[in-house]
């Protein structure tokens, strides 16, 4: 919850290296000071990540609550310089960037500067990026439901 001119908000925030916060909701996107967030458990792989929502997102493919590999959400793909030194860091590298021009340039470099790197976004090129593939697989899978009937029920 935060307030802007006297008037109360709410909105979903991701805390980020700068201790500011990303904010979304229905009507706003937007951030208190810009910067990355990293998770940094110590671990060789690490993933890469445009916007928390689609992080957001590969926690509920994954069916997780935290992974135990590191984690860098961009907030931005203007602060990939700012996040670089710790993605070439590590030995394992998967992006799941935007399928943008934004996106692939961000991967491209990414792929230059790491000893290994997975793109992950071939895993959803139909859609914007990984939120918009979640939100259409659901999407899917309740229609699919809609159409079976329920077992041992006779119409």
């Amino acid at each position: 919850y935060y307030s802007v001119n006297d008037k109360q908000y709410f909105a979903l925030g991701l805390k980020n290296d700068s201790g500011g916060y990303e904010l979304r909701n229905k009507y706003f996107k937007g951030c208190t000071s810009k910067d990355i967030s990293t998770s940094n458990n110590e671990n060789e792989a690490c993933l890469v990540f445009e916007g928390f929502m689609d992080y957001l997102s590969y926690l509920t493919l994954k069916n997780t609550a935290r992974p135990q590999v590191d984690i860098v959400i961009l907030n931005s793909i203007a602060n990939l310089p700012k996040a670089l030194k710790f993605i070439e860091s590590h030995s394992n590298v998967s992006t799941y960037l935007d399928n943008d021009e934004a996106g692939r340039k961000a991967t491209h470099i990414i792929n230059n500067t790491c000893k290994s790197h997975i793109d992950k976004s071939t895993e959803y090129t139909k859609y914007k990026d990984l939120n918009e593939y979640l939100c259409n697989k659901k999407l899917a899978e309740k229609e699919e439901l809609k159409r079976k009937p329920l077992r041992g029920f006779r119409h």
